[in-house]
């Protein structure tokens, strides 16, 4: 008996072992659809179907676990002291810095460049949503140019500080610590931990110098190499992404400032501190995980190949 679909039950249990996602794709690693429609040439060719949609090998791969054409990618630990760096980034967010509490007169600052924020003006008015319809935004766009959004978010109090800039830069980035540390209580705390990544702007030994000689109750906190995500204001910046840019339809880098203010002054009137719930116990967790990955992996370790 022949299906519907022109395949029998016997080739359909053929097809349906491991085996068919090699005949399908060997070592193609295309789309989607590249991958549907390219396995259709093996499985008719070699005369396993007369013939067959590609609708039923998108169905077939739907429900296979297979799906080579799927993948995620990853980054090796390659700061040497990422446990120490990610340790005081998450003792500050538990108020402690070198094992003693914070007092009442210290804060913790988040702060990092949203980059490359741009102004798209869309050719043709976007339509409003409807009572079924989603918001309408047209495909075609004028470029208005980009800048920088800069932002330092006090980790305990909810309280965000933002500026435009044309770009990035040790000038922006400084302007930005003016900012908030000519301000109360800022400026007569006791001391003030500004969290950063390994940003160009701020830098290493010399960056951290600079705030220092700037403001000598500022303290400059890095994180390791490659774990922005441990700074808390990467989850602002993510919020506007979501609230304030999206759809991106500007008429002028100006409309984009005046949005990106006003959403701040809107956001400091209601926001809450983040619910931070990574601490220095999970973080050992996932080191003492990656630790026995790599024995039981060796060969995906990070070193360098010979040459």
């Amino acid at each position: 008996m022949v299906q519907r679909d022109g395949i029998s039950p016997e080739l359909r249990r053929v097809l349906r072992r491991p085996q068919r996602e090699l005949l399908f794709f060997g070592s193609s690693r295309s789309n989607d659809q590249g991958v549907h429609d390219q396995g259709l040439t093996p499985v008719v060719g070699r005369a396993i179907a007369g013939t067959i949609s590609a609708s039923t090998v998108r169905r077939w791969l739907k429900q296979d676990a297979l799906k080579p054409w799927q993948y995620q990618s990853w980054i090796f630990i390659t700061d040497p002291v990422f446990r120490s760096r990610a340790k005081r980034v998450l003792d500050l967010y538990a108020r402690i810095w070198n094992g003693e509490a914070l007092g009442a007169d210290e804060y913790v600052i988040s702060a990092d460049e949203k980059t490359s924020v741009q102004a798209r003006c869309r050719c043709h008015p976007a339509l409003a949503p409807g009572q079924t319809r989603a918001m309408r935004v047209n495909h075609t766009y004028g470029r208005g140019g980009a800048l920088a959004y800069l932002a330092a978010y006090d980790v305990h109090h909810a309280k965000t500080f933002g500026r435009c800039e044309p770009r990035t830069g040790i000038a922006p980035f400084m302007a930005l610590v003016d900012q908030v540390m000519t301000q109360e209580p800022y400026a007569s705390a006791k001391r003030v931990f500004w969290v950063v990544d390994n940003g160009s702007s701020h830098r290493g030994k010399k960056a951290a110098d600079r705030l220092t000689v700037a403001y000598p109750n500022a303290v400059l906190v890095h994180t390791p190499v490659h774990a922005s995500w441990l700074n808390q204001v990467e989850i602002y910046f993510s919020v506007v992404q979501r609230k304030v840019v999206t759809p991106n339809d500007f008429t002028d880098l100006n409309e984009v400032a005046d949005r990106l203010r006003a959403f701040e002054d809107r956001y400091n009137a209601t926001a809450q501190p983040f619910q931070w719930k990574f601490t220095t116990s999970d973080l050992d967790d996932l080191l003492a995980r990656l630790d026995r990955h790599t024995a039981d992996h060796p060969e995906e370790s990070s070193a360098a190949p010979a040459t």
